[in-house]
């Protein structure tokens, strides 16, 4: 039996596309759902529960699943935890002398959208035993279009962060140059086409429609929100005596993000 525990917007459609591909799978969340295959009960479902994947939010979250409020630890049989909640690499690192041998711990962060999930076309970043993921790949292929193996156990999570440091990089920038458009009276639809093809292109801009939180601004329980802690994990997990000036501005600017209205054409 798997078990997703994290049903949210990703966790939720993570394991629909479990079930689509015949496994049996099932979910469980603090919140009570209407899906019938995933509950709020701990007894329900961590009995038969060999594998666990966790979708939780932060490092809280996770200790709460593993030892905490569940204990997956105590109440389940388990035999792999999958770990794709995007974590600070020394946390995950430092499971594995938490976690009894016997249980395979396997990093697999992911990159993608909601509407990536929904897809089962997330990108996944792996970190463990190459026996180990073998055996679990046929899980991520149910679930994701590209697997990057990135080493052993937290190599997957260490890539993550990097790669979310980037991408929060990008998402503060591509908003301060719509703000500054905006106060130059140049029109944000023809602006991103521009920047789609030409040298400032990136992810964010050219997916600015299609990306559910491109216009939020931050709240702790948003996907800005959620950017921030994931600066704060790469900074966490930084080589010693890295310049951080950088990293810390961008996280700054991440928390001081306001929501962006729709322009004016499209209201």
């Amino acid at each position: 039996m798997i078990t997703v525990a994290g049903c949210g917007r990703m966790g939720a459609a993570m394991l629909d596309a479990l079930r689509a591909a015949d496994f049996k799978a099932g979910g469980f969340d603090v919140v009570p759902a209407q899906a019938a295959h995933i509950t709020d009960q701990i007894t329900e479902c961590a009995a038969g529960t060999e594998t666990l994947i966790t979708v939780v939010r932060d490092r809280a979250q996770t200790d709460d699943v593993l030892f905490g409020a569940q204990n997956f630890l105590a109440a389940a049989p388990l035999k792999r935890i999958i770990l794709c909640s995007t974590l600070s690499p020394r946390y995950v690192l430092g499971l594995r002398n938490r976690i009894p041998r016997h249980i395979v711990l396997i990093d697999a962060p992911m990159s993608g959208a909601q509407i990536a999930a929904r897809e089962a076309r997330l990108s996944f970043m792996l970190g463990g035993g190459e026996t180990e993921l073998d055996a679990a790949q046929p899980l991520f292929n149910a679930m994701g279009r590209y697997f990057h193996r990135m080493g052993g156990y937290g190599t997957g999570m260490q890539a993550k962060v990097l790669n979310n440091l980037l991408a929060a990089s990008n998402t503060v920038m591509t908003r301060l140059v719509l703000d500054w458009a905006d106060q130059l009276g140049l029109e944000e639809t023809r602006l991103l086409q521009l920047i789609n093809t030409s040298s400032g292109q990136n992810w964010f801009a050219s997916g600015f429609e299609d990306i559910e939180f491109a216009r939020d601004g931050m709240a702790d329980d948003n996907t800005i929100g959620i950017l921030v802690k994931d600066v704060a994990s790469a900074i966490d997990a930084a080589p010693p005596g890295s310049d951080l000036s950088l990293p810390n501005q961008v996280k700054s600017l991440l928390q001081d993000l306001k929501p962006r209205k729709q322009p004016s054409s499209c209201r």
